[in-house]
């Protein structure tokens, strides 16, 4: 195919796109222009408000996502005066929510993203609800249509960039970088939005199985999923361990687990029309449903540690949710006999919903949990009495973070006027009048920082009495004249001294490191200068003597751990100075 009939195809398949999709492109196009008139506005510095413009904004993207909805929807109906009443409603819709944004702060933009996710959603199902076959045939076209014009805008706004750099260079017309900028939105919003939506199938349209294609199907069966089954084994294994050590998951084990069903909903989403004919996919969504679910009760303990320890914050809401909905996919998954896999993206629209909206939001769940977990504090200090605050200096470190990390997150992410028992109008440079302690600057999980240093002007080591040298910064695993030399393992922090084959020293360097760290604790400081002295340390076995001189200690921990001794993470530059008896 030459390329003038590519060009050819392309340009008929833009005419299409905009008979067909005359206002989405439409508001496509004005929200390219906002967005490079709010860019301009605020890289020239000409003091006006750009607040409106990217209310607007936003108010027109949602308002695209809704006109797709709306003209699929009506494609159904045929019903030309229909149709234009939905888009008088949309338009509509616009003008209340560009009234509702009062700020950009995270409530505001998590709820814009939920109500494009949620539209977007409905513009992918609307054809096929509730129950015409081949719905996955239908999101395979789809999404190798957007895939397809991911890779064209690539194309041209890396040609459209080669052509800028050549006239800026060569021609030397200097070009602004904005331009490139201004290039990459009108690529994305309106060549890729044009380009995207002529290859959406028309309504009478039918898929079969023959749309799987063999590159895809390659993709799933004999890459992804034995992929996925690997991965099913180790965290059966990483189970196990929990279960004989009964040290139970934190952290970001819930975020493994999480995205790894996710996956695995959007594998066996895209499987089931093809599984009665092959005998591995057949296999797979018999037992990896199944195996999927005790997965999922782990990574729910998990976060119920963090949120037993630190209350629900908007992001561990979102975890759980996020869980409970996979955890019903996969049981309907395991448990079905008649798959209608558009139910996936109609419960995932509504999940999103509920996340964003109303009294069980992330939200509302968030700020009541972080309202009860500053109760608890309060009380068990006797900082409350009769419904409010009373001052109070001598509580331990620990609360005091836990209060101002409270704070800290409403201030943030909602406002200050949300926390209970605050005074009216309260502000954080009021924390010593209110609480009785002033504010203490850390994170919900707060983690203390040491970083020692040689002081630069102690430049000459005495190295007299020893027989080797070593550069621990370059040299952690070389071997040096009569078979002696050192080895530094970064992770672990133990340094070992071999003589050949025989290993004739060994240490924990954080044995050296601790009395530093207990020492200097309480000082107030991060970067702590240190004479030589201090940063030297000695000792004897009968095989060897040597010295260790530190030119660098770097130590965090966190601050609640009730084991002060113990370090969370380490780096340790150092000379090694030794001789063998």
């Amino acid at each position: 195919m030459g390329i003038s009939k590519i060009f050819k195809g392309i340009v008929n398949s833009i005419y299409n796109a905009i008979n067909r999709f005359p206002i989405t492109i439409v508001l496509s196009t004005m929200v390219a222009a906002l967005l490079i008139t709010i860019t301009e506005i605020e890289s020239r510095n000409l003091g006006i408000k750009t607040d409106n413009f990217k209310k607007l904004a936003m108010s027109l993207a949602l308002g695209m996502a809704i006109s797709l909805c709306i003209k699929l929807w009506t494609e159904r109906e045929q019903n030309k005066s229909r149709e234009i009443f939905y888009y008088v409603l949309d338009l509509i819709f616009m003008v209340v929510y560009y009234y509702t944004i009062k700020n950009f702060k995270m409530v505001t933009m998590s709820r814009f993203f939920a109500l494009n996710l949620i539209f977007y959603l409905i513009f992918l199902f609307i054809p096929y609800f509730p129950k015409r076959k081949n719905f996955e045939m239908y999101v395979v076209k789809v999404l190798s249509s957007f895939f397809t014009t991911v890779l064209y805008s690539a194309v041209l706004f890396f040609g459209i960039s080669a052509i800028l750099f050549t006239i800026d260079r060569l021609l030397e017309i200097h070009v602004k970088g904005e331009i490139y900028l201004y290039s990459l939105i009108l690529v994305v919003f309106v060549f890729a939005v044009t380009y995207f939506l002529a290859n959406i199938p028309q309504y009478f349209e039918e898929f079969t199985k023959e749309n799987f294609t063999k590159l895809l199907k390659i993709l799933i069966l004999y890459i992804v999923m034995p992929l996925l089954s690997v991965y099913t084994v180790i965290l059966y294994i990483y189970f196990v361990k929990i279960i004989v050590t009964r040290t139970f998951p934190q952290g970001i084990v819930s975020h493994l687990v999480l995205w790894y069903s996710l996956i695995v909903a959007a594998v066996l989403f895209f499987i089931t029309p093809i599984y009665e004919e092959n005998k591995w996919a057949k296999i797979f969504l018999i037992v990896i449903p199944k195996a999927i679910l005790p997965i999922l009760v782990m990574m729910f303990i998990s976060i119920g540690i963090r949120i037993q320890q630190y209350g629900v914050t908007e992001n561990r809401y979102y975890v759980v949710l996020a869980g409970i909905w996979v955890f019903l996919i996969m049981l309907y998954f395991a448990f079905t006999k008649k798959f209608i896999n558009i139910i996936l993206p109609v419960t995932l629209s509504i999940f999103t919903l509920i996340s964003n909206f109303g009294p069980l939001s992330s939200f509302s769940i968030s700020k009541y949990s972080q309202n009860k977990r500053l109760e608890n504090v309060l009380t068990r200090n006797g900082l409350l009495r009769d419904g409010k605050i009373v001052p109070k200096s001598n509580i331990n470190d620990k609360d005091k973070a836990s209060i101002s990390s409270i704070l800290s997150y409403f201030e943030r992410y909602h406002s200050l006027d949300d926390v209970k028992y605050l005074p009216k109008g309260f502000e954080i440079s009021e924390m010593k009048k209110v609480f009785g302690f002033d504010f203490t600057q850390g994170s919900i999980y707060p983690v203390l920082y040491f970083n020692f240093q040689r002081k630069p002007e102690e430049g000459s080591l005495n190295i007299s009495g020893y027989d080797y040298f070593f550069d621990m910064r370059l040299m952690y695993d070389t071997t040096l004249q009569k078979g002696i030399y050192a080895r530094y393992d970064y992770n672990s922090g133990v340094l070992k001294i071999f003589n050949g084959d025989e290993e004739i020293y060994s240490k924990d360097l954080d044995e050296f490191v601790k009395p530093l760290v207990n020492k200097y604790k309480d000082s107030g400081q991060e970067l702590i200068m240190l004479n030589t002295d201090e940063l030297t340390f000695t000792d004897e076995t009968p095989k060897v003597k040597v010295k260790i001189i530190f030119n660098n200690i770097s130590i965090q921990r966190d601050a609640f751990e009730v084991d002060e001794n113990k370090i969370t993470g380490k780096g340790y530059e150092f000379y090694l100075l030794g001789t063998v008896h």
